[in-house]
C-alpha cells in the first residue's frame, strides 16, 4: 500500500525531491491552502542545532522574501514543523543552468549574452535592495523553457548593512568553483564578489569549462587568489575580442578593478550587444566579409588529462568608412573683408607715428 506523502504544518504536501545541496534538500510540493505547486527547501538537520545560524537564516530569508523581480524566484513562506525548518518558494518549470551547460556549452554568443543580462538584472536588483547573493553559480540559476532566467537560493545572502569593510571570517561563503578571490581569502563578500561569480558563469557558458580546475578546494582557492584565468579564445573560436576583455575585467583579482555591481555589468553587456548589432548591420550594408579563421594548432593538455583544441581568434572586420569628398567653397569673403580692414587700420596710423617722431626730434 502506498504511503501518504508527508505534510509540513498540515499545509505543504511533499511530492518529490527535485534538488539538494550542502545546506538543504528541495522538494516539489503542493500548497493545500492555495492549491498551487511550490518548491519547499528543508534545511539539513545538522544545521538546525546552530541557533545563531537559524536566526541569521530566518532574517535573511525575510529579506529575500521582499525581492520581487521577474528574474528572482519568489519566496512565499518560512516556517518550522517540529525540528524541520523550511522555506517555501515559487515552483519553476525548467532546468538549472548547470544542466544546460553540460548538455550544450559552449553557448552561441547571443544566447550567453541574453542569459547573462537576465542574471545581472536579478542580482543587480538584490544589490539595490541591500543584499549580496554570495553563492552565484549555474546550479542556482533556473532557466524556463522560453529562456527566462530565475535566480534562486538566497539562503546564505548577506545584508550589506551587516558587512564591515576589511572584516574577515572563518566561514567561507560561496562555492569553490565560483567564489571570488576575497571570498577565498575569508573576507566578507560584496556586490563585486557576485560580479566575479557571474563572470565565472559567463566563462563556463562560453568556454564549456570552468576557468580554474583543481582536485581540491584549497587548490581552487589559491587559483582564484593568484592565477590569471586562461583566454576564452583558447576554447571558443567565435569569441569576440571585446567581449573577452569585458569578462577578463570581471574576473580581476581586486574588487575595485571589476564592475562594482551586477547592474553596471548588465549595462556594459547590453551596450556591447547593441554595438555588435549595429556593427553587423554596417557590415551587411557595406558588403564586408569576415576573415577566414586560421587552422587550429596542436591542442594543449589540461590538468584533468582531457584535451581542448587551441584555436585562433576569428578576426573582427571593421566597417568601411568612406573618405569625405573635398568641396570647393570658393573665396572666403568674410576673411577678405577683415584683412582689408586691418590694412586700412595699419596704414591709417602712419601719420600719427610721423607726428610723434617729429615732436620728439625737436
Amino acid at each position: 500500500m502506498a504511503t501518504e506523502a508527508p505534510l509540513l504544518n498540515k499545509r505543504y504536501k511533499l511530492l518529490s525531491p527535485i534538488g539538494q545541496g550542502g545546506m538543504a534538500v528541495v522538494h516539489k510540493a503542493q500548497d493545500l491552502s492555495l492549491g498551487r505547486l511550490v518548491a519547499v527547501k528543508i534545511l539539513r538537520e545538522n544545521l538546525t542545532s546552530d541557533t545563531e545560524f537559524l536566526a541569521r537564516f530566518q532574517q535573511e530569508a525575510r529579506a529575500a522574501a521582499n525581492l520581487a523581480h521577474p528574474n528572482i524566484v519568489t519566496v512565499h513562506d518560512f516556517g518550522r514543523d517540529g525540528g524541520r525548518y523550511y522555506i517555501v518558494m515559487e515552483y519553476i518549470e525548467g532546468q538549472d543552468l548547470k544542466t544546460l551547460i553540460k548538455e550544450s556549452a559552449p553557448f552561441p554568443i547571443d544566447h550567453a549574452l541574453d542569459l547573462a543580462v537576465q542574471i545581472c538584472a536579478g542580482v543587480g536588483y538584490a544589490h539595490r535592495a541591500g543584499l549580496v547573493h554570495c553563492d552565484i553559480k549555474p546550479q542556482n540559476i533556473l532557466v524556463t523553457s522560453d529562456g527566462r532566467v530565475k535566480i534562486t537560493d538566497f539562503g546564505i545572502a548577506r545584508a550589506l548593512a551587516n558587512i564591515r569593510p576589511g572584516e574577515t571570517t572563518d566561514v567561507v561563503w560561496g562555492s569553490p568553483q565560483y567564489y571570488s578571490p576575497e571570498q577565498a581569502a575569508g573576507e566578507h563578500p560584496t556586490p563585486a564578489s557576485d560580479v566575479y561569480s557571474i563572470g565565472v558563469v559567463m566563462f563556463e557558458m562560453l568556454a564549456g569549462r570552468l576557468p580554474f580546475v583543481a582536485s581540491t578546494q584549497q587548490q581552487l582557492a589559491m587559483m582564484h587568489l593568484r592565477e590569471e584565468p586562461p583566454r576564452l579564445s583558447l576554447f571558443n573560436q567565435q569569441m569576440p575580442e571585446t567581449l573577452e576583455r569585458i569578462i577578463h575585467k570581471v574576473l580581476a583579482k581586486e574588487p575595485a578593478a571589476r564592475y562594482r555591481t551586477a547592474d553596471q555589468l548588465g549595462r556594459i553587456l547590453i551596450s556591447y550587444r547593441q554595438q555588435g548589432e549595429d556593427l553587423t548591420g554596417a557590415q551587411l550594408a557595406t558588403g564586408n566579409t569576415p576573415v577566414t579563421p586560421q587552422p587550429a594548432v596542436t591542442p594543449p593538455r589540461l590538468t584533468n588529462g582531457a584535451t581542448t583544441p587551441l584555436v585562433t581568434r576569428k578576426a573582427e572586420a571593421a566597417p568601411t568608412v568612406a573618405a569625405p569628398t573635398p568641396v570647393d567653397e570658393g573665396l572666403d569673403w568674410v576673411a577678405v573683408g577683415l584683412g582689408f580692414a586691418a590694412c586700412i587700420a595699419v596704414f591709417g596710423l602712419i601719420p600719427l607715428y610721423w607726428f610723434v617722431y617729429l615732436a620728439y626730434r625737436r
